[in-house]
């Protein structure tokens, strides 16, 4: 189990500053947006780098998001179930979203291929990099998940505890 969590930490080591960076790229960007709009003639293309900068921040935050419990869950039912039972539903959710997940590693790699010939209106950038946030984020919350469920499994009902409110250790 150590192993998996020390990965899970990994990943989060990697993906927490590539959001704080893309999140002072995308106010930089605007910034320069506004300050090119009002005082000079309009940066074209930072529209779009803020589109596709926001684009990668939101599934990339949302494998955050995922790896701490912080998607929205409806979790009164389960709560008020026996240990073993809710640690049951708790698995069978799990395995829901891996199933969910691992359709949508398919599909956005299959979307990706598809629009590898389009290329963005202003910086001419192949649209397969913005695309390639779908595969690459829903492939990391599949690891979350394999993780998550194999902690259920192993640690059985005392480990069937959902609050996962608290951060990762850095």
């Amino acid at each position: 189990m150590g192993l998996l969590q020390r990965s899970e930490r990994v990943l989060d080591a990697v993906i927490r500053p590539i959001v704080f960076l893309g999140m002072a790229a995308l106010i930089g960007v605007i910034t320069l947006q506004i300050v090119s709009r009002v005082f000079f003639t309009a940066a074209g293309w930072t529209e779009e780098v803020a589109r596709f900068l926001l684009i990668w921040i939101t599934f990339l935050g949302a494998t955050l998001a995922f790896q701490r419990g912080r998607h929205i869950a409806v979790t009164f039912a389960v709560e008020a179930l026996p240990k073993r039972i809710a640690q049951l539903a708790r698995i069978a959710a799990v395995l829901v979203a891996l199933g969910f997940l691992v359709a949508l590693i398919v599909i956005g790699y299959r979307y990706m291929q598809v629009q590898s010939f389009q290329r963005s209106a202003s910086l001419r950038l192949s649209m397969t990099y913005v695309y390639a946030v779908i595969p690459i984020s829903a492939a990391i919350m599949t690891w979350y998940a394999l993780v998550d469920v194999i902690e259920l499994i192993v640690e059985g009902p005392r480990g069937a505890n959902t609050d996962n409110a608290e951060e990762p250790p850095v």
